[in-house]
């Protein structure tokens, strides 16, 4: 096949060296001297390493070359490290490759090995809005309010978008609430204002994976199960919105048309926002 991938002129190539650290696949090696390609495999030809040649010895040919293969160079990469797979998916991110980097953290999930592109919680409070750490007192009346037994509006098991069947009885012609996971947690009448007399699936637009499963379930649900309306509890931090673009997508793809409505939860559990859209 036809495709982009470096060329390295051997000519003005002095061997420096400064090209191979800025190849995220590891394609190019210095042997004999000179600065070489050493797997049309491992290029993908978008041409990282240009720029870093002070001779200008690389530039980008179209030509014959075997398929680039992300499951081969994900191999490799993984043995350097986590700086270099991090390093190469964040090189498949900056120049658009989705399909690349799907098989690249694919590979990662395969061989049991953690993203690093994934943020995990920083007690200093940098990061994501969504992770930053807050502490809020509660005011004096709430913490001496009156014990009592709520029961549990919850009519099905199990929750977990991943985990459930648009098939099961109970999301026929249902009324459905469907809650990003840290929604209940928040708001202290979520039972009895929101849950009650709902079908409930949750789901973590910013943790779960293969959320593709999620939009096929979502149609399926609003088409086979033919549920009545939709309601869609996020919590007030930026990643949550991903949960209602992934409904709204969803529902458009689906032949039958239902109401949405949207509930933004505030951090400290009051409602913010209450609309349908």
């Amino acid at each position: 096949m036809k495709r982009n991938i470096i060329k390295i002129d051997e000519a003005k190539c002095t061997g420096c060296g400064k090209c191979i650290p800025n190849c995220p696949e590891g394609a190019i090696q210095l042997l004999d001297g000179k600065a070489r390609l050493v797997s049309d495999l491992c290029c993908d030809g978008l041409g990282a390493c240009l720029g870093h040649c002070p001779e200008g010895a690389i530039t980008i040919e179209e030509r014959e070359a075997v398929p680039y293969d992300e499951v081969q160079v994900m191999g490799n990469i993984i043995k350097q490290g986590a700086a270099t797979v991090k390093a190469h998916l964040e090189h498949l991110s900056s120049h658009n490759q989705s399909e690349f980097l799907a098989q690249a953290l694919q590979v990662l999930k395969q061989k049991g090995v953690p993203n690093p592109l994934v943020s995990r919680p920083q007690a200093h409070g940098g990061g994501c809005p969504g992770s930053r750490t807050q502490h809020f007192a509660k005011p004096e009346a709430v913490a001496s309010a009156p014990i009592g037994v709520r029961p549990s509006q919850l009519t099905h098991w199990p929750v977990q978008l991943h985990l459930i069947s648009p098939a099961a009885p109970h999301f026929e012609g249902a009324d459905l609430l469907l809650a990003a996971d840290c929604t209940a947690y928040a708001l202290g009448d979520f039972h009895k204002d929101f849950l009650k007399g709902k079908a409930l699936a949750i789901a973590c637009p910013k943790l779960d994976s293969e959320q593709a499963v999620y939009a096929e379930k979502i149609t399926a649900l609003i088409d086979e199960a033919k549920i009545n309306t939709l309601t869609v509890m996020i919590m007030q931090v930026p990643c949550c919105s991903g949960l209602l673009r992934l409904a709204q997508a969803a529902a458009g793809q689906a032949k039958r048309k239902i109401p949405i409505k949207c509930v933004v939860v505030g951090i400290q559990g009051d409602i913010l926002k209450e609309e349908w859209v």
